[in-house]
């Protein structure tokens, strides 16, 4: 059975950045594609990136296309996500989630196995 763990969330000033990681155990990661989605307090969960099992493709929001990057370390059976220029709008808790999938579908009802969040605050 796969689980997944994040961390690296935090506190961080506008314009500042943080690296999330997700940390497979149980099973390789290379064999699922991994998505990053949100939810902010109000609002509805939504897809941020995801990443295809080979590494090979990559999805990115509107919203964070050009701020953020998705990567995946096969040696230490992560992903990770890097957060640059931060905005108070990213405010939200962030999950990764798995699938056995080749491809990387930003839709959250894709996915079956889910970590408990890690909360990002993007405030001065």
């Amino acid at each position: 059975q796969l689980q997944l763990v994040e961390s690296g969330g935090g506190l961080v000033q506008p314009g500042g950045s943080l690296r999330l990681s997700c940390a497979g155990s149980g099973l390789a990661l290379d064999y699922f594609a991994i998505g990053w989605f949100r939810r902010a307090p109000g609002k509805e969960r939504e897809g941020v990136s995801c990443i295809s099992s080979n590494g090979g493709s990559t999805n990115y929001a509107d919203s964070v296309k050009g701020r953020f990057t998705i990567s995946r370390d096969k040696a230490k059976n992560a992903v990770y996500l890097q957060m640059n220029s931060l905005k108070p709008g990213d405010t939200a808790v962030y999950y990764c989630a798995a699938e056995p999938l080749a491809a990387c579908p930003l839709s959250s009802h894709e996915y079956d196995y889910w970590g408990q969040g890690t909360p990002v605050t993007v405030s001065s």
